[in-house]
């Protein structure tokens, strides 16, 4: 990916609007809430992307709208690249065949399937290439075959992230986080069954040899890595993401969170998981880091948008590391590692998290954890 400019830096402080007037007509997923550039326009310059859309939050709601709500598949060529990397927790895809497979599969399978967009936070690398994170809730019917067998006629609702690098208007590289095991639990399938099922399915498939080394939290005996203190009164959204993570996931020091989270903040994760105060966050952390005594989360990507007067959003792409060596809600030890990636959007007012939304794929963790 290009390195970041002094332009691509800048065109990070902007301010939030609701009233985006498009020169086209854009699907009614969401009041779009559009974030300005520094001169107070909503454009700015897209060298080689599709004059339809004026900036990159219409370019993206607007070709996830004319592929999945249109049935315009062969947009796909107009927007992926032949060569596009796709990233999820089961592994990764290749090329754009590879990506009009999977979209015609999960179509077939959920014919009324709606894809409604709720955030896209973004950074611009250079005029022509744009980094994105859009949060999304996939809804439909199982009415056609799928990966998990026979139609059930069940309906679905869950969560998604998904973080793409887009050149000269096509996607060059995706990284795709999907509530899982919530779509599995919603089909009416039990989770563990269905895991071990699937994996026997793929091991014959799968040639890779998997190497697990030391958790990149500490090395050998010594305690997690000490960020810098900080410098300068002027509030940074990077560093202030960067040590939240830090010191509660990877210091485990759980007694922080109100350092960086305001009482009553509302989260929304994996498996449906919903609640609105620290306690019980604190809790979550715990219900993972119990199964995975050696758990690491490394961030490896970071963007946001907004201002100290509007609030920031900011989106991370991390992955996480362990062993499940522990009890907790993933049952008896099995001594299996993990590592799956996910995606997390905040909204920081006031130098405190007023919202949290984290999205893994929680049915890919299972899998690994079943994994003989």
């Amino acid at each position: 990916m290009a390195k970041e400019s002094k332009s691509a830096a800048d065109s990070s402080d902007h301010t939030a609007n609701d009233d985006l007037r498009s020169k086209v007509t854009l699907p009614k997923m969401m009041d779009i809430q559009y974030i300005e550039d520094a001169e107070g326009r909503r454009d700015h310059p897209m060298t080689g992307f599709n004059p339809r859309y004026r900036n990159i939050v219409e370019h993206i709601i607007g070709h996830t709208h004319e592929i999945w709500e249109e049935k315009g598949i062969g947009t796909l060529y107009d927007y992926y690249a032949n060569t596009v990397h796709l990233h999820t927790s089961n592994g990764k895809i290749y090329g754009r065949e590879a990506v009009f497979a999977a979209s015609m599969e999960a179509m077939a399978a959920y014919p009324d399937r709606r894809l409604y967009g709720d955030e896209v936070i973004w950074r611009l690398n250079a005029d022509d290439e744009f980094y994105s994170s859009h949060r999304l809730r996939h809804e439909g019917t199982n009415r056609g075959w799928s990966l998990y067998g026979p139609p059930t006629g069940k309906r679905v609702s869950y969560w998604a992230i998904a973080d793409c690098l887009v050149r000269r208007n096509r996607v060059v590289e995706e990284w795709l986080c999907r509530d899982e095991l919530s779509l599995v639990m919603q089909l009416g399938l039990d989770p563990v069954k269905t895991a071990r099922e699937m994996v026997a399915r793929e091991a014959d498939r799968d040639l890779q040899l998997d190497i697990a080394g030391d958790i990149e939290r500490g090395v050998g005996q010594l305690p997690p890595e000490t960020l810098p203190e900080r410098t300068g009164d002027r509030f940074d959204p990077k560093d202030f993401v960067r040590r939240m993570v830090h010191d509660i996931w990877n210091w485990r020091l759980l007694n922080k969170a109100r350092e960086y989270y305001q009482e009553n903040f509302a989260f929304a994760g994996a498996s449906r998981r919903a609640f609105t105060s620290v306690n019980d966050f604190q809790t979550y952390v715990l219900s993972l880091l119990s199964p995975f005594p050696d758990l690491a989360i490394s961030i490896d990507h970071f963007c946001y948008v907004g201002d100290a007067r509007a609030g920031y959003r900011t989106a991370i792409r991390w992955t996480m590391r362990g062993t499940h060596t522990g009890y907790g809600v993933y049952g008896e030890p099995t001594g299996n590692p993990i590592r799956i990636i996910g995606s997390s959007h905040h909204i920081i007012k006031d130098g405190l998290v007023e919202n949290e939304w984290s999205i893994f794929d929680e049915f890919a963790l299972l899998k690994q954890i079943v994994a003989r």
